[in-house]
């Protein structure tokens, strides 16, 4: 229990943190800007890592965890468990911020900027860079050690900075349903249910292909 519970915890962070960020930029008349709204996303994930990287594996994140999965390196009875703490974690930070902000319109949800499939293709391609990172510097789905921690947030820094403005640089289902949910907006959620575990999966057989791993 205490693993799903770290997960929850950790998906709160960063869902409160990160679009936490993104709704103090809105109702501050952009104090923050889309860069520390990507830093901020970068040190929350970083932060999680250290603080619950050991009990957990920090997966905070759905596609992560099937890709684990997928790749031999996680339960796979342990899948919906993960997913589900996931989202309730994710789910309580946006009601919380709902709560905090309620003149906030978007409640940092997600939202393509251009054609739905530039945002699909990309976020497909961002996951696969942010797993392909995560399972080269993780160890039995555990994401722990200085460099594991920073290689990973600085992925999500990286990609949230050039891709944020275009497809939101969610990678994450839990981080794209959870503020969809309290807003009551699905259009277009579907990209950010279905991208991200395509990404995540995809790199796992690339990872296998470099590591000489059975298929």
């Amino acid at each position: 229990m205490n693993k799903y519970i770290a997960e929850l915890i950790g998906t709160f962070a960063l869902v409160f943190c990160g679009t936490g960020a993104i709704i103090t930029n809105e109702v501050s008349d952009g104090m923050v800007s889309h860069v520390g709204i990507a830093i901020t996303f970068g040190l929350i994930v970083i932060a999680m890592i250290y603080a619950i990287g050991e009990i957990s594996g920090a997966h905070i994140n759905p596609a992560v965890t099937i890709a684990f999965a997928v790749a031999g390196e996680f339960p796979s009875r342990e899948i919906v468990p993960y997913i589900l703490a996931q989202f309730i974690g994710a789910t309580l930070a946006s009601g919380v911020l709902k709560l905090l902000f309620p003149e906030a319109e978007t409640m940092g949800e997600t939202l393509p900027a251009g054609s739905v499939l530039q945002s699909f293709v990309l976020e497909i391609i961002l996951t696969f860079f942010l797993m392909f990172v995560i399972i080269n510097v993780a160890t039995g789905s555990k994401e722990v050690g200085i460099m594991a921690g920073l290689a990973i947030g600085i992925t999500v820094l990286l990609e949230a900075m050039f891709a944020g403005p275009i497809t939101g640089a969610s990678m994450n289902p839990a981080r794209s349903l959870a503020p969809a949910l309290l807003n009551l907006n699905f259009n277009h959620l579907w990209i950010y249910l279905l991208a991200p575990p395509i990404g995540a999966i995809l790199s796992i057989y690339a990872w296998k292909m470099i590591k000489n791993k059975p298929s």
